[in-house]
């Protein structure tokens, strides 16, 4: 679909798509409303994702359902407000893609509405959000990224193929948002990729140093000053907030001549040397059968939580190619993805 024809039919962060008037009229379809933090190239990514998994179970776009987005552009101080946007929309769900903020809003702007969430790197039974897996109760069901074992078995994992790509990784420098930028945002993510990077450095005998920033200006003395600490590779923060301009963080990491891996398969496939997670895709698209499910009258509370089966590895080898790194035959081999 064309971009331009996606944005008339979906909505942006700024477009009030459907009408609110329309919304409270309860005229058409129900609606779904999906909030996302990342910028609108990705957003419309995802977008398709969910669509995809709405076709698939059979729902029609504009017969069995309407679509209301909103996307951050990383920006995560402005979840809030355009979760309140699509709150007063009167949705029949919520769809809440990584952002905690979003979600708590969500549910205390809209707390019986049914909410489903995806691509959270969290246990939603330790935070509170689901009696259990298997019947998570209330309004809210979904699935998560890394229940099991949490972030350090993710971490454990994709550091464990960087190295495959980096042999000879001493030091390790995270690139990260200072937490007292948002405090909220920091606890649920930063800490813990810090925590388990920290754990994975001493599993695999590097030491593992972190750079603060505030906005993306701080990038660069960043990259500098992890240079002057002779990193041997640089590790970018799965903040939402590092995904406003990817080109710019891209260009800064490529001058310095180290590799660099990344959290989702966008920054791969962006010009990072590595990434590992769970398949943003897939996600997206189960999520939209559990939101087919309540539209066609199901509970959310009686909709098991689902923890993620699939994963993705992507390397850039004309990266690699760049820096002088032959990706071992075996690697390449599990790649699920090898850009050119």
């Amino acid at each position: 679909m064309k971009r331009r024809k996606f944005l008339q039919l979906a909505g942006g962060a700024s477009l009030a798509w459907p009408s609110l008037a329309l919304a409270q009229r309860g005229a058409g379809p129900p609606l779904i409303a999906f909030l996302t933090p990342f910028t609108e190239d990705i957003a419309i990514e995802r977008t398709a994702d969910l669509r995809a998994g709405l076709k698939q179970v059979g729902l029609v776009e504009g017969i069995d359902y309407a679509l209301a987005l909103r996307f951050a552009n990383g920006e995560v101080s402005r979840v809030p407000e355009l979760t309140r946007e699509l709150a007063a929309l009167k949705p029949r769900v919520f769809v809440i893609a990584a952002s905690m903020s979003g979600l708590n809003t969500a549910r205390k702007e809209a707390p019986d509405t049914p909410l489903v969430i995806t691509g959270f790197a969290a246990d939603p039974i330790a935070m509170g959000f689901a009696e259990s897996y298997a019947r998570p109760g209330g309004m809210i069901t979904g699935n998560t990224m890394n229940a099991v074992g949490g972030e350090e078995a993710l971490t454990t994992k994709r550091i464990g193929f960087f190295k495959e790509l980096v042999p000879n990784l001493t030091r390790l420098g995270m690139i990260h948002f200072a937490d007292s930028v948002n405090p909220v945002a920091a606890a649920n993510l930063a800490l813990p990729e810090r925590n388990a990077l920290r754990k994975t450095s001493a599993h695999f005998g590097f030491e593992f140093l972190s750079y603060e920033i505030r906005t993306l200006d701080d990038l660069d003395g960043a990259v500098s000053a992890g240079l002057r600490s002779d990193v041997t590779a640089f590790y970018i923060s799965g903040d939402p907030r590092m995904n406003t301009n990817i080109p710019r963080v891209v260009a800064s990491l490529a001058k310095s001549g180290k590799p660099s891996c990344g959290v989702y398969p966008f920054w791969a496939q962006r010009g990072l040397l590595m990434s590992y997670s769970n398949d943003l895709h897939d996600m997206l698209r189960r999520a939209g059968f559990q939101v087919a499910k309540i539209i066609q009258g199901a509970k959310p509370g009686e909709l098991p939580f689902e923890q993620a089966v699939k994963y993705t590895l992507a390397i850039n080898v004309k990266t690699a190619r760049q820096l002088g790194i032959t990706p071992p035959p075996t690697l390449l081999a599990a790649a699920d993805e090898l850009i050119e």
